[in-house]
């Protein structure tokens, strides 16, 4: 197996891909082992700050030292430039909010998952054509779950995460799943504002726990 499909098999076994930036790199690292010590085993850390490539390199040696298994990727990538700097840096997958080319062929060419940022038929299309397995859709509040519905069977290759707008309530997850999405992508719902601020981190291993738990529920059900 590649790393690539390794990668996206551990995404949709998880269920969920965490997200998440933070100007401290050492709450950047708490973050990262509170959603460890629930069970979570790949990560998005976000291109969103000046520290960014910097936390990234620090967390990478924080995996290296305490958490074996960890896979860190790195999201909100738009440039060829910033996406080799992280791969170089140590990412293990790389998440964008649009779809580029020339990104996903360095990506390509690094042997690891690209997962592009779409939100139309025609862009899903322009993914897959350039070498996407698995599509972000972004943002998930607008178009819904039923929106992944009503385009699987037009692209019967592809997996699809919806990430924005997901809430970690049943009823929303199981909309997802239940309409046939490999995983969702939480960022401020799961790793919320006042939590990070609080440095509240074993809440947020405890709150984590229970969404990875909830998302097997529902998983374990529709294969009955």
């Amino acid at each position: 197996m590649t790393k690539k499909e390794s990668i996206q098999q551990l995404v949709t076994q998880q269920g969920i891909l965490p997200l998440y930036y933070h100007d401290s790199s050492e709450i950047s690292i708490a973050v990262l082992k509170a959603l460890f010590d629930a069970g979570i085993r790949a990560v998005e850390y976000t291109n969103r700050g000046d520290n960014a490539l910097d936390n990234f390199k620090l967390l990478i040696e924080a995996i290296d030292k305490d958490m074996s298994g960890m896979q860190l990727g790195i999201g909100t990538i738009k440039t060829t430039a910033s996406a080799k700097a992280f791969i170089e840096a140590g990412a293990a997958f790389i998440v964008c909010p649009l779809i580029d080319p020339a990104v996903g062929a360095v990506v390509h060419d690094a042997g690891l998952a690209w997962m592009p940022g779409c939100m139309t038929t025609t862009e899903i299309h322009a993914a897959e054509v350039n070498g996407a397995t698995l599509v972000k859709i972004f943002p998930g509040s607008v178009v819904g779950p039923g929106y992944i519905s009503a385009i699987r069977e037009i692209f019967p290759n592809l997996s699809f995460m919806p990430t924005g707008g997901v809430d970690t309530t049943a009823e929303n997850l199981s909309a997802w799943f239940k309409n046939g999405v490999c995983a969702v992508g939480l960022g401020s719902k799961l790793i919320t504002k006042k939590l990070m601020e609080e440095k509240d981190f074993a809440e947020l291993t405890s709150q984590t726990a229970i969404v990875l738990q909830l998302v097997k529920n529902i998983k374990d059900q529709q294969r009955k």
